[in-house]
Parts: C-alpha cells; sequence; structure tokens
C-alpha cells in the first residue's frame, strides 16, 4: 500500500469507514494510510479507533473526536487546537508538547497519559480523568478544571498531586 499524507482543505468532512492496523504499526482509515505529520484538521473523526496508533505531529486542530479511542496512541506533538475530544479515551497515550490549547476535553479519559511540556491553554477539563498522568512542564492557564480528577498526577512543577 502506498504511503502518503492525507491533505484536507480546513473544514472538510472526513468520514470515518473501517480502521484497520498495518503490518509497520501505521493506522488507516478508509484505506489511506495515516502517518507522521498529516493533515486532518476540521476531520470528522468520532468514535474512530486509533487505540495504539503513531500519530506524530498529526494536525487535528478543529477536528470531531468525539468518543475517539486514542489510548496508547503516540500523538507528541500532534496540534489539537479547538478540537472537540469530548468523552475520548486518551488514557496513557503520549502527548509530549501537543497544542491542545483550547480543545474541549470534557468527560475524557486522560489516565496515566504523558503531558509534558502540553499545552493545555483554556482547555475545558471539566469531568476529565487525569489520574496518574505527567503534566510535568504542561501549560494548564486559563483553562476550566474545576471538576478534573488530578489524583496521583505529576502537577506542571513536578510536585505530586495528593
Amino acid at each position: 500500500m502506498r504511503m502518503f499524507a492525507i491533505g484536507f482543505a480546513v473544514g472538510a468532512a472526513f468520514l470515518v469507514g473501517a480502521c484497520g492496523d498495518d503490518a509497520d504499526g501505521s493506522r488507516t482509515i478508509n484505506g489511506i494510510v495515516v502517518e507522521a505529520g498529516a493533515e486532518l484538521s476540521g476531520a470528522n473523526l468520532a468514535g474512530a479507533d486509533l487505540s495504539g496508533a503513531y500519530l506524530v505531529a498529526i494536525n487535528f486542530a478543529g477536528a470531531d473526536l468525539t468518543g475517539a479511542n486514542l489510548s496508547g496512541a503516540d500523538l507528541s506533538g500532534a496540534n489539537f487546537l479547538d478540537a472537540n475530544l469530548y468523552q475520548a479515551n486518551l488514557s496513557g497515550a503520549n502527548l509530549n508538547i501537543a497544542n491542545m490549547h483550547r480543545a474541549d476535553l470534557v468527560d475524557a479519559d486522560m489516565s496515566g497519559a504523558d503531558l509534558t511540556g502540553a499545552d493545555l491553554s483554556g482547555t475545558f477539563l471539566l469531568n476529565t480523568n487525569l489520574r496518574d498522568a505527567n503534566l510535568t512542564g504542561a501549560d494548564l492557564s486559563r483553562s476550566n478544571r474545576t471538576t478534573a480528577d488530578f489524583t496521583g498526577a505529576t502537577m506542571p512543577d513536578g510536585t505530586k498531586y495528593p
């Protein structure tokens, strides 16, 4: 299968069909290989199963990932600016230096996720599960996190939350 990045115009709809694994660990969506650096801004990936996928530096700006399964995925350097991750499963995901500015993470599961150096400024973290997550160096400024669960998490300043 030919490897190529998916290009979409901003706001384009991307309907998820069959998702599967390839031998090299990449993911296919509708038969197209999603590789590092792919352009998925504005994509509709609601309910997609991308668990364990290698999605480094993918542009998900403005994408709809409602209820998507991204558990264990490598999303380091990914751009989730203004993305909808309502009820998404990001448990155990690698989100090092990810841009999640103004993302909707309401009711998301981010337990055990590595958010080292991530930009979570302006995010909606209502009822978000951040148990045992690593937030070292993360930016939580202007985020709404009043009901987030940080139990056991390493906070931006390196301290452990009780």
